[in-house]
Order: structure tokens, then sequence, then C-alpha cells
């Protein structure tokens, strides 16, 4: 089947293998009602910018242009929240500077780009579950939980059957101090790549 037209596209820290299962278990620790829509394991993700649609013709440009300078940072969550219409989160208990700047920086680019940028401030969390009005957040909490961040990625979701979350680039960061890159070393779009089943971000 051939690709559609457009690509609907987000930005996001991508989870490692350890790191999603300690998510999963901060989301199964949760009471949640019979109405709770979870989030399956292999959708955990902390998104930094929601795109949209965008001309499946503009993907290698984009993908190239959101190659920006950033430093690893350590994330540590502690807590869950229930926020309004029952959208259930994991935050992290800090917004560290270097993932503060990888959030502006990305913003920059993406109305460089002329793409969409939400105007809501950044709080930065990991969604839980969905219609999850009334669900009981964990007590006592799972254990302390640290997310070392490597870098972030740009990614697809795709619509309807056989649909999912396509990580189409990843973007390492670099330890220290050192932001300067070489140029043009980016791998090519991961077609295919750590397809999930989904509908949204």
């Amino acid at each position: 089947m051939a690709d559609p037209p457009t690509a609907r596209l987000f930005l996001a820290l991508w989870p490692g293998s350890t790191v999603r299962a300690r998510l999963a278990a901060w989301r199964d620790a949760w009471r949640w009602p019979l109405a709770a829509e979870t989030t399956p394991d292999d959708r955990l993700h902390l998104t930094l910018h929601f795109i949209g649609s965008v001309p499946r013709s503009r993907l290698n440009e984009i993908a190239a242009r959101l190659d920006v300078a950033s430093r690893r940072f350590e994330l540590t969550f502690g807590a869950a929240e229930l926020w309004p219409h029952g959208i259930a989160v994991l935050r992290p208990d800090a917004t560290p500077a270097a993932l503060t700047a990888l959030h502006d920086a990305l913003r920059e680019r993406l109305r460089a780009l002329a793409l969409r940028v939400e105007d809501t401030p950044f709080k930065a969390h990991v969604t839980c579950a969905r219609k999850a009005a009334g669900a009981v957040p964990p007590a006592p909490a799972p254990r302390r939980l640290r997310w070392s961040v490597r870098g972030h990625a740009l990614v697809e979701s795709r619509m309807g059957r056989g649909g999912g979350y396509v990580v189409l680039r990843r973007y390492p960061a670099l330890a220290g101090d050192g932001l300067q890159r070489a140029a043009g070393n980016r791998p090519a779009l991961e077609r295919g790549k750590r397809a999930a089943k989904t509908s949204t971000p």
C-alpha cells in the first residue's frame, strides 16, 4: 500500500527498553476506571512538540532541519498526576535546563520551517492513560524512575488499520558541553522501524 501524501509528525524523547518497562510499571500501579484507555508499552514517550500533518515530500527537509545541538541530561520521576479531562500522566520532578533548551531550539526550527508551534506552556510529561477521570494514582508510588536522555526523535503517527508510531530519525545528544556537530552526519529516515498501533501521540 502506498504511503498517504501527508505525514502526521511529532518530536519526542523516546525511551529505551529499560526505561520503557519502568514507565509501564508506573502506569500499571494506578487503579483505572473501566473506561480508561491506557497507553500501551510501545507508545510510552515524552512529547516535545506536536507538529501535525505535513506533505510527505517535505520529510527529508524537515528531518534535516530538526537536527539541533543538544546535551545529555537526566529526568527523575517520582509522582503521578491526574489532569483535567481524564489525562493521567507521570511528570518529572524538575525540568532540567538542557530539556528547556532543547524544547526552545526545536520550537525555533519549527517556526523557521513554517510548521505548527503550540502556544501552551511546555509541561514535560509521559501520558499513562486518557479517558481516566476517577483514576487513583499509585499509593505507595513505585520506586523513583531515572531516565538518562541521550537525544530526541522525529516520529510519525500513522492512522487507521496497520497504523502506528514510526521513528523517522533519531538525533543523538552529546555528552558534556561539546555542542559542535559535524554537518551531514545523520542517518536516512528510519522508515518502518519500531511501529506500534496507535491513533494519536
